[in-house]
């Protein structure tokens, strides 16, 4: 089979994400409002109750404020792949995405355009977060702002997967809402993106463990090193597992002889 076909559909996918996210700039300023809250507000409030020590890839005492910068890029990240997994809910109550995956191309390359799309959404709104932190001094290493885009692409990947497999198995519109909370706020607290785990396990190891297997902490770390142009192997590797394992459900769950034809049958 020629490639254009292929070319054609993965541009068609990602500019329809892009004109949807253009058409409702509310996502844009929402997705700096969140993490810049965190930044400016509850930062300054525990600078003094969180005491940080040099870890890597640090080679110094940083603030708290570059600390929970690599959390709230996650955070973005996030927030943003649930979003897009809710426009996929809305596509099929309506019917847009059954037509979708009846394109004459295999179903994992149409999730994965869909997916590309969102990511790409997710990667401007870190790089406009972390020009505004830049503004209010908190300033990276000059490399780490190129150096963290595959890992800003492959952790938004995997948290797009995630949302797209939840999505496959939410019946109905309405229940999305709750179940992004359920899944958003404990990947957000129980990981590394607030404090390390050390400081996790002075109060609980078994804190601790849940946090080391929860993938968000390692899209966390992957873009913490990252900006330090570092790579974080073990980081790497946890994160392609659990998107390959979400991808996977989502291939399933979007499977028009199980998933879709069974729930709306």
């Amino acid at each position: 089979m020629s490639l254009r076909p292929w070319l054609i559909a993965f541009r068609a996918i990602t500019a329809r994400e892009a004109l949807r996210f253009v058409h409702q700039r509310e996502r844009f300023l929402a997705a700096l409002v969140r993490p810049l809250v965190w930044l400016l507000v509850f930062a300054a409030g525990f600078r003094a109750a969180l005491g940080l020590s040099i870890i890597p890839p640090y080679q110094t005492y940083i603030t708290y404020e570059t600390y929970i910068i690599p959390g709230l890029c996650g955070m973005i990240l996030l927030f943003n792949g649930m979003q897009s997994s809710l426009s996929l809910v809305y596509d099929r109550e309506m019917g847009s995405m059954r037509l979708l995956l009846t394109a004459p191309l295999p179903r994992w390359f149409l999730l994965f355009s869909k997916l590309c799309g969102a990511s790409f959404i997710s990667i401007l709104q870190v790089l406009a977060f972390l020009a505004v932190a830049a503004a209010f001094g908190i300033v990276l290493p000059l490399w780490g702002y190129v150096a963290v885009l595959p890992a800003l692409l492959i952790g938004g990947l995997m948290l797009g997967a995630l949302g797209l497999a939840l999505s496959s198995f939410i019946k109905q519109l309405e229940n999305f809402a709750g179940v992004m909370n359920f899944v958003i706020f404990p990947m957000f607290f129980l990981s590394s993106a607030l404090y390390p785990l050390w400081k996790m396990a002075e109060s609980s190891p078994l804190l601790r463990d849940i946090c080391a297997v929860n993938p968000f902490t390692h899209v966390v770390e992957l873009i913490r090193f990252a900006l330090y142009l570092q790579l974080n192997l073990a980081a790497l590797g946890w994160v392609l597992l659990a998107a390959l394992v979400f991808m996977a459900l989502a291939l399933w769950g979007y499977d028009p002889a199980r998933g879709l034809v069974r729930r709306k049958g």
